[in-house]
């Protein structure tokens, strides 16, 4: 037998030690299947309950008439991609570069310290909170619910995650680069966009991408916002129809038909928003290689 590992296997503190650490793998690891068990028991009932109303249909025909049958939820696919797509464009840009200022100003500016704070405050801030915001601010002076109420609520959900994700990435660019870019006479707001930004740009992208998947699936500050519509429009100073609140009033509904597209609407959002966050990995994996 090895000497070391007779030693090893002699000394009381190296067995407590190995005791710890294979009770801590071992509660880890039970953690780590019982979360992977719920997320595939979740998924497995919406399968099941979602899957029959996914055909054609579902995507070519608008939500149908309370009692009647058939119909499909085009109108709050449309509505929701339409509010979607609007917030990412506006916490997008809005995002990123407070978050290079961020970077850069952040440890020499109190401003930038205070702005660092209140997007933490707003990460943790309730989405109810955000919608009864836009709602007191808009909805309550135009007097009326619209696409535009809606797309300003969710873009405030995601914008202080972009914020976060472009600080953090930033910040791990090594110095040296930054130094290298400084040497060569680049002004500070060229190296900030063109060398450190340009140097992160999946992790930035993996952020974006994680916002979207976190406001894909909001309901409550669409409820005081964007409201509903049951018939199809694209004007986006109406009210909207948008997939979460469809999903929550039809499930509350008496009506089968109703109920069965709710469960097809929340297929449609869960994998969404899955293949949202595996696809924000990949890139952010494929990042990481390529650096």
């Amino acid at each position: 037998m090895n000497p070391t590992t007779l030693l090893k296997s002699d000394n009381p503190i190296y067995r407590a030690r190995l005791l710890r650490h294979r009770i801590g793998i071992s509660l880890s690891v039970m953690a780590m299947l019982t979360g992977l068990m719920f997320l595939f028991w979740i998924l497995t009932v919406l399968v099941i309950n979602g899957i029959g109303a996914v055909d054609l249909d579902f995507f070519t025909k608008t939500t149908p008439a309370p009692g009647s049958e058939g119909g499909g939820l085009l109108n709050p696919i449309v509505g929701s991609l339409m509010m979607v797509g609007t917030a990412t464009l506006i916490s997008t840009p809005i995002g990123i570069f407070a978050g290079i200022y961020l970077a850069e100003y952040g440890e020499e500016n109190r401003f930038a310290q205070i702005t660092r704070f209140v997007t933490d405050v707003m990460l943790s801030a309730p989405s109810i909170v955000i919608g009864l915001f836009i709602y007191a601010i808009y909805v309550a002076n135009v007097r009326h619910f619209s696409g535009w109420a809606g797309s300003f609520a969710i873009a405030l959900i995601a914008i202080p995650v972009v914020v976060r994700t472009t600080d953090n990435m930033l910040i791990l660019v090594p110095n040296s680069l930054r130094e290298a870019a400084f040497a060569l006479g680049a002004p500070r707001w060229k190296v900030a966009t063109m060398v450190r930004l340009r140097a992160v740009k999946a992790g930035v992208l993996t952020g974006v991408l994680l916002a979207v998947a976190r406001i894909s699936g909001e309901t409550a500050p669409l409820l005081f916002t964007a409201l509903n519509n049951q018939f199809f429009s694209a004007d986006m100073n109406t009210p909207l129809a948008n997939l979460p609140v469809v999903i929550f009033q039809f499930a509350m509904s008496p009506y089968d038909n109703w109920r069965e597209l709710a469960w097809g609407g929340a297929l449609l959002i869960t994998f969404s928003v899955l293949g949202l966050n595996i696809l924000s990995r990949v890139i952010a994996a494929a990042g990481q290689k390529k650096g």
